[in-house]
């Protein structure tokens, strides 16, 4: 039994003061003035808590690039940073592409992740029949590329494309960039930069006409065939006008998503930055950068997460063709949505709804995202007025960077709470339990 006392409470909208009882695994009551004798007890002093986050976009590295990251060191990294649950990318060695390896990534997650897991089925252009194998109400969605990012799972046959989403009972979620259009761009930077072409053209070589046309072949095809489809990381203000905000997000049929790290930096910042914000799909120009929060706040956009996508420092070193697109996020992007906070620009709610509720709601998680008795008992507990800078000596990602080094955050995660077991608390983990294979209600 686990008794949170004095909490305040954000869930549903509103922000109560109370307390949390917990046995088991899951939330027992919620209310004033709880007790129980066998109870351990931690005093929250007046701190929020929140559900764990869900991030519905991470990729942690394993099997076959384990020297950038891991299932363990990841989820750990996660958990410090009040993510609760993550739903993980197929584009790892060997792709995630039979279901024979999204069996062994789940064993893998059930033996070391502190967090509870996800991971998608990968799709490629010759694994339909292997893709149908998969069981909607245990595995998260099927990832389709359309456009290549690290790993290169390009999808761009349109056969295949059009038989994916008639014939796929599940959520697809899709990294949309025309690669036609990036291969045009690349080739013109060459030509005027040679190998030493700088990190600004970044935004210029997958810009922000390769990111509409792929998202609004996605949307042409969800249409077609009332697909459930989530559109990830949308990066720039032209893609919102293929999304709706006049019916609730449990009725929408197409969503959307927006990361941290295109919410929090834009093209100004790639002379100071550089391959630490080199990012797929590119981090886009301020005017871009200005429209996605309002998007959010509009519900245009349904949920955020990180991409989470860690690379060594070795390999961000290297010039602009062989760098690899990505950075390590998980830690950080509850910080990074408090800052928001505190500048004035979102409220607590609504960062809950959005990390918290929304992915539970898009996903069909069963029985989380929300701080309600009966549910799983993954629980946060963060005093937003704690200040903390960022700096390597408590970075958690197996890289060992972030890109937020130096910065300020006001806010700090005190204690997670996975699946009813204490996991983290006051800067100390206990690793004696692991997390859960998350459920979909399909």
């Amino acid at each position: 039994m686990l008794l949170i006392k004095n909490a305040r409470i954000v869930n549903r909208g509103k922000i109560t003061s109370g307390d949390i009882l917990v046995k088991g695994q899951r939330i027992e009551k919620i209310g004033t003035d709880i007790s129980h004798p066998e109870a351990r007890v931690i005093d929250a002093n007046g701190q929020l808590a929140i559900p764990g986050v869900i991030d519905d976009q991470v990729h942690f590295r394993e099997p076959g690039l384990t020297h950038k990251g891991e299932i363990y060191t990841e989820a750990k990294a996660a958990v410090a940073g009040g993510t609760t649950s993550f739903m993980e990318m197929p584009n790892v060695k060997p792709a995630t592409l039979t279901q024979e390896l999204l069996e062994a990534k789940y064993q893998r997650a059930a033996a070391c992740s502190l967090a509870n897991y996800s991971f998608y089925m990968g799709a490629s252009n010759d694994n339909v029949e292997e893709v149908l194998k998969t069981d909607p109400k245990t595995v998260c969605g099927l990832k389709i590329f359309m456009g290549s990012s690290t790993g290169n799972m390009l999808v761009d046959s349109e056969k295949t494309l059009d038989n994916l989403f008639s014939k796929v009972p599940m959520l697809i979620a899709t990294h949309c960039e025309d690669e036609a259009t990036i291969r045009r761009n690349l080739e013109v930077a060459k030509a005027k930069y040679g190998e030493d072409i700088p990190m600004e053209m970044h935004p210029i070589i997958r810009n922000v006409e390769g990111c509409y046309k792929s998202s609004s072949l996605a949307v042409e095809l969800a249409k077609k065939h009332n697909t459930r489809l989530h559109i990830l990381h949308v990066s720039t203000k032209d893609e919102l006008e293929l999304f709706r905000n006049d019916i609730p997000l449990e009725e929408k049929r197409i969503t959307a998503e927006v990361c941290v790290h295109h919410l929090f930096f834009n093209s100004d910042q790639y002379t100071d930055k550089g391959a630490r914000i080199k990012w797929n799909p590119a981090v886009k120009g301020p005017e871009h950068q200005a429209a996605l929060l309002p998007a959010l706040l509009a519900d245009k956009l349904d949920v955020i997460a990180t991409d989470h996508a860690p690379h060594l420092p070795s390999e961000k070193a290297n010039k602009y063709l062989s760098c690899p697109s990505g950075g390590p996020l998980v830690q950080h992007a509850l910080n990074v949505m408090l800052d928001f906070y505190h500048k004035g620009a979102i409220s607590l709610e609504r960062i809950v709804e959005k990390m918290c509720h929304a992915p539970a709601i898009c996903y069909e998680v069963a029985e989380r995202g929300y701080l309600d008795e009966g549910y799983f008992a993954d629980i946060v507990l963060v005093d937003e007025n704690q200040k903390w800078t960022v700096a390597p000596d408590n970075i958690l990602y197996k890289c060992g960077w972030s890109p937020f080094e130096g910065y300020e955050f006001k806010g700090n995660v005190n204690t997670t709470i996975v699946s009813g077991h204490v996991a983290y608390h006051q800067g100390q983990f206990d690793e004696s339990q692991r997390g859960h294979r998350l459920g979909f209600d399909r």
